[in-house]
């Protein structure tokens, strides 16, 4: 530890992390966190401290956390008010919360609380109004009544699970339509790994027209006591998430046309609906794949004190090392290498909560925009063409916004009229929320069970065994479902490889090299010049592959070419984390001084978050420099001997393929390179600060929840 450098004394408290995540000020968010935490850390890690994971069941022991979860204002989180919810406008932070504090003790049982979520999506997303004020009505808890449970029965073809989500399981068709009366509909459906099938009583169900009288496709709601068959199938033989039910249910049930998802519309005697199934789809899982992403950030999280609590009583209770000798009260971290891959870890984790918990809070200030729109443009009449037109000239006058609030002297007059345009806002916010959703769900999981393997190897024997300390081996093995749900990694790339070349994402991503620039020179032990370095190293890589070719003359960035598009978006996610860890830390240092309770901690802990910042930016713009020149370079063909180099070599040509390639037209490439590696300066010191501190840090005697 550096002379004068303020240590770390105790982990982060719950107020301290309040602030560090931007909820300190939501009263009604704080208290229902403790009582998300009291359900996880008490009920939920004793089922499976009791061994409730290893049956594939649903048993009367898992049951029983439906009524918890129930009293602890869990159910109805998801709720609106006036339907018995207790939180007024977006919740997607809450729900993001609710993830995060139960999947730090268990993610199965996190999981059947936000497919319960999932479930009545579609109606709260899309529903018609009456089906909102039926469906919503009967989801809360209630004296005397036991709320409605419900299931998302998406694409899941079989055998092909989660492969192509045009692709759907499901058919509908016409059972009878009499004049002046309501079409009576078919459902047949086959689901594959559905959740909460083993108490299910509501499926919304993703179907395809199977009768020429209903055109394309929708997603309808059935029930448990309709006439036909409701065969909730054997329950899935899952090595993960136990404490969620997945079965693989069966129906062929008869229902109403008012129960398509949407309503719908009548025309020339074919049945119409209003949504569908992609575009219910698309405003689902644009959300709910944040929630997903923070299950993992939880996990990396809750291994820190199980870690640390290892590797110091590693070798206690042997002849070698007495009391208050360092083999004794450090046990492992002695050396080195523990401290620093625990700190990796500890990185990992809290830049992944930094990207998931901003995307959460972009969607509570885009939901209400997104309404705003909508309305807007149905006043307008702009729908179809139209409306993707209006939408793109609202794209350029968001850019416009941007270059002005850069200008020294803008026009004052136009900046205020497009700052107050909800159109320009919501373009601006959406282009963000288009790009920071999949690349959460991609880098959170995705890397995120990379670095939980390693903390399962860093608790030695004991990371592979049911007892192991917080789970962690359990926590392991559920990452790696984390990465498939709601569409598997390569799914996330796909969308970013579109979303992150949009103009009005570039142009906010441009501001950001400025932005951290300007923080660098305030707070350049954060590595945010480190950080701009990496973030113009890509930016100019994107623009190259995408106005470049091949060897072979064929264009390098475009759909089909994801050797090109993919490692980019991966690259991006890097840039994404690192950049939200940087930006929380800041505001942890402006905001936290308002608040007394962390006054004593503040100091100690600052310090080690701003060292961890530094690791991250490392790591993050050595996975872009790795990415980018590999893109770069790898696409050229290397010179080959011929006569006129051969006769350029003094002596033997060397035993190589050809003369060393010339790179004349990438020397800027080259320059950023260069410059990049130069802005590493200091980051090594950064984890042994880091390090330094873990050795110091004081842990609790025991974890606050069963093992």
């Amino acid at each position: 530890m550096e002379p004068n450098t303020p240590s770390l004394q105790t982990l982060p408290s719950d107020e301290l992390r309040a602030i560090l995540w931007r909820f300190a000020d939501r009263y009604d968010l704080s208290m229902f966190v403790q009582s998300v935490r009291a359900v996880a850390r008490g009920p939920v890690a004793r089922l499976v401290a009791n061994g409730a994971r290893n049956s594939h069941e649903w048993t009367d022991e898992k049951n029983s956390l439906l009524d918890v979860f129930d009293g602890s204002g869990i159910t109805s989180v998801f709720l609106e008010p006036n339907y018995g919810g207790f939180i007024e406008g977006p919740k997607n932070l809450a729900l993001a919360l609710v993830a995060f504090e139960l999947s730090w003790v268990d993610a199965g049982a996190a999981t059947f609380s936000l497919a319960g979520n999932l479930g009545l999506a579609p109606i709260h997303e899309r529903g018609t109004p009456e089906q909102r004020e039926h469906y919503m009505s009967l989801a809360a808890p209630a004296e005397g009544r036991t709320p409605i449970r419900a299931a998302f029965a998406l694409t899941e073809p079989i055998p092909f699970v989660g492969v192509e989500t045009g692709l759907l399981g499901g058919k509908l068709r016409i059972v009878s339509w009499k004049d002046g009366e309501e079409p009576v509909l078919h459902v047949d459906k086959r689901g594959r790994f559905i959740t909460n099938m083993g108490f299910a009583n509501v499926v919304t169900a993703a179907v395809d027209s199977d009768d020429e009288r209903i055109k394309g496709s929708c997603l309808v709601i059935i029930e448990k006591g309709d006439q036909g068959i409701w065969d909730r199938g054997i329950p899935t033989r899952k090595l993960v998430h136990q404490l969620s039910s997945t079965r693989d249910p069966v129906f062929s049930l008869q229902v109403p046309a008012s129960r398509i998802v949407g309503g719908y519309t009548v025309k020339d005697g074919v049945i119409i609906p209003n949504y569908s199934h992609g575009e219910v789809i698309e405003a689902v899982f644009r959300r709910t794949r944040v929630t997903v992403g923070l299950m993992t950030s939880a996990k990396l999280l809750s291994a820190v004190e199980p870690i640390i609590r290892y590797q110091r009583a590693r070798f206690r209770g042997g002849e070698a090392g007495e009391p208050g000798s360092p083999r004794y009260d450090l046990g492992l971290q002695t050396k080195q290498d523990v401290l620093h891959r625990l700190v990796d870890i500890w990185a990992t984790g809290e830049s992944s909560a930094a990207l998931g918990f901003e995307a959460a809070r972009m969607f509570d200030t885009l939901d209400p925009l997104e309404k705003e729109k909508e309305r807007i443009f149905a006043e307008r009449n702009l729908v179809g063409r139209a409306a993707f037109k209006a939408i793109g000239k609202v794209g350029e006058e968001a850019v416009e916004y941007l270059r002005l609030s850069r200008d020294a002297a803008p026009d004052e007059a136009r900046l205020a009229a497009l700052r107050a345009d909800p159109l320009v806002q919501f373009v601006l916010l959406d282009s963000l929320a288009n790009v920071f959703c999949p690349a959460c769900k991609l880098w959170n999981t995705g890397h995120g069970a990379n670095m939980m393997r390693e903390a399962v190897s860093l608790m030695g024997g004991y990371g592979v065994t049911e007892d192991c300390p917080g789970f962690l081996g359990h926590k392991w093995m559920d990452a790696q479902l984390e990465a498939t749900y709601e569409g598997p990694e390569a799914v996330q790339r796909r969308q970013m490889s579109l979303t992150m070349t949009n103009p009005v994402f570039l142009a906010q991503f441009e501001n950001w090299i400025q932005d951290l620039r300007a923080s660098a020179a305030g707070r350049p032990e954060t590595g945010a010049c480190l950080l701009a370095s990496a973030m113009e190293l890509w930016l100019w890589t994107l623009r190259h592959l995408q106005g470049s070719t091949d060897a072979n003359g064929q264009k390098l960035y475009q759909s089909n070419r994801q050797g090109v598009t993919f490692p980019l978006a991966d690259a991006l996610c890097w840039l994404l984390a690192s950049r939200q860890q940087i930006l929380d830390v800041v505001n942890l240092e402006i905001s936290a001084p308002e608040h007394p309770s962390v006054a004593e901690e503040l100091p100690g802990v600052l310090s080690f978050l701003v060292s961890l910042c530094h690791v991250q930016a490392a790591r993050a713009a050595g996975e872009v420099s790795r990415i980018c020149a590999d893109l770069v370079f790898g696409y050229n063909a290397h010179p080959e001997w011929t006569e006129e180099a051969c006769t350029a070599c003094e002596g033997s040509k060397p035993a190589k393929a050809g003369p060393c390639p010339e790179a004349v037209e990438l020397q800027p490439f080259l320059l950023l390179s260069k410059k990049l590696s130069v802005c590493l300066t200091g980051s090594r010191l950064a984890k042994d600060r880091a390090a330094t501190a873990l050795s110091q840090v004081m842990i609790p005697e025991a974890l606050d929840y069963p093992q």
